[in-house]
């Protein structure tokens, strides 16, 4: 049984280690075997090592954002060959599924080719994007609905805003609302960002240094009269969240990704906490459909990916970029570990 070096967190609210632990030698069937060359750091790492959130095993190898090349292919698998560059999202509940290592096995139904893209580039897509998608796109409970056949020929009209942005899921939101055709597409963010989001697709924006939750409904009422049904919020403080609440019209819908924290609540309007993961069985059929057309849309610049900073020292870099996650000393790019480079 061959060793792989992996970042393990040792113990619940204890130290990230430079570790070694077995290399996946049974691929079930249906998965994929991939050697890990990029993994994209999340808030939610530091904040399971912080609070001991979620894991309840320990060592645990956390990690979600993969991308990397095919080692072996499980039986009964079409489609992908070794050797072919892929993006999947990795799972906490088994340290073999986990992206801080060099490592991972993947279902190949929620697994897809990343040909035109770098690996960083494409470690920086599953999250982000799959938090995004699930909860415009996918049917209701999991969503509300608007593209569950993720398709570009839907359409849509009207106002939406996105909150956060610039966050790596706002930045998908976006995306995927220039995708349907909604008109005005607003962000919300800091005004250094708004190029950029521009060049994704919003076409309104609100610099969050100059306007406070609170008078966000009202800065949305000076851009456009028309009713407000879709609101985004990648943010999702518990203010964000009432401050996109407020600014949607009866019938509208507010996506939060932190769970439903709106205290001031009237009939007629709805919150949608999403689960940003195509794992869960809730998920799993909107999932293979995103993974389906995923590479499509890449290679056609239809999704961009998040723009990128490769981290020094392989796995032995993570850490210190999670505590730069922690402070808020990275805006508006995903920080990615090159797991192969690992001393």
């Amino acid at each position: 049984m061959s060793e792989q070096k992996a970042l393990v967190l040792e113990s619940k609210q204890g130290r990230f280690v430079v570790s070694t632990r077995s290399k996946p030698n049974v691929v079930p069937a249906g998965e994929l075997l991939v050697k890990i060359k990029a993994s994209a750091l999340n808030p939610v790492e530091w904040k399971v090592q912080a609070f001991g959130m979620f894991i309840e095993k320990y060592p645990a190898v956390l990690g979600s954002d993969i991308a990397g090349d095919v080692e072996t292919v499980g039986e009964g698998v079409t489609g992908f060959s070794k050797g072919d560059r892929v993006l999947f999202q990795g799972s906490f509940a088994n340290n073999d599924y986990a992206g801080f290592q060099q490592y991972a096995l993947v279902p190949a139904e929620i697994a897809a080719k990343a040909r035109n893209i770098s690996y960083t580039q494409a470690a920086s897509v599953p999250v982000g994007l799959t938090t995004a998608s699930v909860g415009l796109f996918a049917n209701e409970p999991a969503g509300v609905g608007l593209n569950p056949s993720f398709d570009a020929n839907v359409r849509h009209s009207g106002p939406t805003m996105v909150i956060g942005g610039s966050t790596s899921v706002g930045q998908f939101s976006i995306q995927l609302l220039r995708l349907v055709k909604f008109s005005p597409i607003i962000a919300y963010a800091s005004a250094h960002q708004f190029d950029y989001l521009k060049s994704l697709g919003a076409t309104e924006f609100i610099d969050r240094k100059q306007v406070s939750f609170s008078d966000l409904p009202a800065a949305v009422k000076k851009i456009t009269s028309e009713p407000v049904k879709v609101v985004y919020d990648a943010f999702s403080s518990a203010d964000s969240q009432q401050a996109g609440y407020d600014t949607l019209a009866d019938g509208g819908t507010v996506i939060v990704t932190t769970g439903d924290q709106v205290k001031n609540k009237v009939d007629g309007k709805k919150v949608l906490a999403v689960w940003g993961s195509a794992r869960p069985p809730l998920n799993r059929e909107f999932g293979k459909v995103q993974y389906r057309n995923l590479t499509k849309y890449l290679q056609e610049g239809t999704i961009v990916p998040n723009r990128t900073e490769e981290l020094p020292n392989g796995l032995a870099g993570i850490p210190d970029g999670l505590e730069r996650l922690k402070n808020n000393q990275v805006s508006g790019t995903k920080l990615i570990s090159l797991p192969q480079e690992t001393a």
